[in-house]
């Protein structure tokens, strides 16, 4: 009789076990007090990889142990065991590393061999196969307005080559919704999601400034990071003298393991300034232009963290001109070395999740640790009565 009353005690145990948690970490300088936006925080049970928002928080989902990573590249990283972390809004403090060693740095090597050096082995290291689990998201703007919203949980299988990646996508889950009653469905304009992914893999944003011909347009210089001992910072700045559309790139990279840690391309005024608005019909002229990504290096590991991109144009038609914008990001959540197996029914093969029919399972969106800002988030809680 004893032994048939123990069965259910550890059944029920074992459920209890087996539940869910949602936690909530917020991440502070420890010296100023101030959230830290963009810190890394790695569930390490699951490799899943979140990113804090403009507060300093992510939420994630726990079912059993599992001690959390929160690194960010100013800062000395810090694991939390387990038993430590408390439900909701547990504050975690960051050192900053304060190695302030902004110096110039002196080769005898040209800069651009160097960068040529650095997105080559980059590439390498990009080409593995591989699979990224990531939450996106994109904003559509016509004439100022938000107009549109589009987000999803995808997977990008990797297929490696040693000089080009290509990728597979499945859409997971998606939304796609109007933010106007007006249809803007034929103004719509979004990223194509294989291709900018694959940008990131193959870096051809580099092209311009890898190009020997083009080296006497961009001023290269190279400094220690302010916070970082281990990283370099290459600035590529086009010249006074050049009358072309150019862009300003910053390379943060590892100089010992030959990797690009974070880039960041933008198109300043400055240079925008120098060129001629077209006026033809059709024509458009950029009035802003922003890139930023961010990777993971991880042991052996090597792949793309996180990127925003933004690009504002103006379209000349024959009575008016349209502002278009569109803002898009990804948040990689997981990395997986094995391929999944799918059909080839099941392949995304549009270019942007606007033409992808909804598919809403979980509240995917709560834990995809995006950062928003408090105007896109008043956008996104506004489509809770359309679900």
């Amino acid at each position: 009789m004893k032994r048939l009353l123990l069965l259910p005690i550890v059944f029920f145990s074992v459920g209890i076990l087996a539940q869910n948690t949602e936690y909530s970490i917020i991440v502070k300088d420890i010296e100023t007090q101030l959230p830290i936006e963009n810190a890394t925080v790695l569930i390490m049970k699951t490799k899943q990889v979140l990113l804090t928002n403009e507060e300093g928080k992510v939420s994630f989902v726990l079912s059993g142990a599992s001690n959390v990573q929160v690194s960010d590249m100013d800062y000395d990283h810090i694991t939390l065991r387990w038993t430590t972390l408390k439900d909701n809004d547990f504050v975690v403090y960051l050192k900053d590393k304060n190695n302030k060693l902004d110096e110039i740095v002196v080769s005898r090597e040209n800069p651009q061999k160097i960068l040529q050096k650095i997105v080559s082995h980059s590439i390498k290291k990009l080409s593995s196969p591989y699979r990224l689990k990531v939450y996106v998201r994109e904003f559509f703007m016509l004439d100022n307005q938000y107009s549109y919203y589009n987000d999803g949980l995808v997977n990008f299988q990797f297929s490696g080559h040693e000089k080009k990646n290509t990728t597979t996508l499945l859409v997971e889950q998606n939304r796609s919704y109007g933010l106007l009653e007006a249809d803007v469905s034929t103004d719509l304009r979004g990223y194509n999601l294989n291709n900018i992914m694959e940008n990131y893999s193959n870096l051809t944003y580099f092209d311009p400034v890898l190009d020997s011909k083009k080296k006497k347009e961009y001023d290269y210089i190279i400094s220690g990071h302010p916070n970082n001992k281990n990283y370099y910072i290459m600035k590529v700045t086009p010249l006074n003298t050049s009358k072309k559309e150019l862009e300003d790139f910053e390379i943060i990279y590892d100089p010992e393991k030959k990797v690009i840690i974070e880039f960041t391309i933008t198109t300043t005024q400055q240079n925008l300034d120098k060129i001629a608005d077209k006026t033809a019909i059709g024509s458009k002229n950029i009035t802003r232009s922003f890139i930023k990504v961010d990777y993971r290096l991880d042991g052996e590991d090597y792949y793309l963290l996180n990127s925003n991109e933004e690009i504002a144009y103006n379209l000349i038609l024959k009575d008016k001109v349209k502002n278009i914008q569109v803002r898009n990001s990804f948040i990689t959540t997981n990395f997986n070395k094995q391929n999944f197996t799918y059909r080839e029914s099941d392949v995304f093969k549009e270019k942007t999740l606007f033409n992808k029919q909804n598919k809403i399972l979980t509240n995917y969106w709560d834990i995809s640790g995006f950062t928003a800002t408090d105007q896109e988030k008043a956008i996104i809680k506004a489509l809770d009565f359309k679900m």
